[in-house]
């Protein structure tokens, strides 16, 4: 069962702005509009790392509550930036070309899953990742770092904690205006370029604030 973290993240939300978009969540058909294949997770490429639309959403709008993802543009660009990163949510883990501790569904390198598991222990009560286990891992590896942050909850929830952690709230105040120039800033705090796929993604799921 799903619970929301209740992070107290208040102080790290307060910027996002309202969207100028008409729509304020989004659901597992939504998910199938802007990317046909998570429907199903017939002949996945990993085992056991594919989760579909079904699965995905609730985990997806969990993480939208706990960080104060208010916007439909923010929610937008974190959908199309997961479906890219974990190509189609099929992986959660990076096999091609293996980078060991890099996962989640937005791919976090192994330092930003080491940020993110240390956040988790110390902010969050029932989450279920603890100053000593975070502590064990970093001393075992980054695998393990990942392993403690890549269950469905907090793996669907990273990409939500990495925007309102890491990236400046000019950044997040271009994704809630549902912009391309928004867009190519957000791209550019988590260290990449928009390219023909990422933006068919994101311009499929803006679309759906229209609607």
């Amino acid at each position: 069962m799903l619970f929301p973290i209740m992070l107290s993240l208040l102080s790290l939300s307060a910027h996002a702005i309202a969207s100028p978009l008409k729509r304020s969540t989004i659901c597992a058909a939504d998910i199938v509009r802007v990317d046909p294949s998570t429907a199903s997770c017939d002949s996945a490429p990993a085992a056991g790392e594919c989760r579909t639309a079904d699965q995905a959403a609730p985990y997806i709008a969990i993480s939208y509550i706990n960080y104060g993802i208010q916007s439909f543009g923010e929610q937008a660009a974190l959908l199309a930036l997961m479906l890219y990163e974990s190509g189609d949510f099929k992986y959660a883990i990076n096999h091609y070309p293996g980078v060991p501790g890099q996962g989640t569904r937005n791919m976090q390198s192994p330092a930003y899953n080491l940020q993110y598991a240390e956040f988790l222990a110390k902010v969050c009560t029932n989450c279920g990742i603890t100053p000593a286990e975070v502590q064990s891992a970093q001393a075992q590896g980054p695998a393990a770092v990942l392993a403690l942050v890549n269950t469905d909850e907090w793996s669907f929830g990273s990409a939500a904690w990495f925007l309102v952690t890491q990236c400046s709230p000019t950044v997040r105040q271009g994704l809630s205006a549902g912009t391309q120039a928004g867009w190519a800033a957000y791209l550019a705090c988590i260290g990449t370029e928009a390219n023909e796929q990422r933006n068919q993604l994101w311009s499929a799921a803006i679309a759906l604030g229209q609607w």
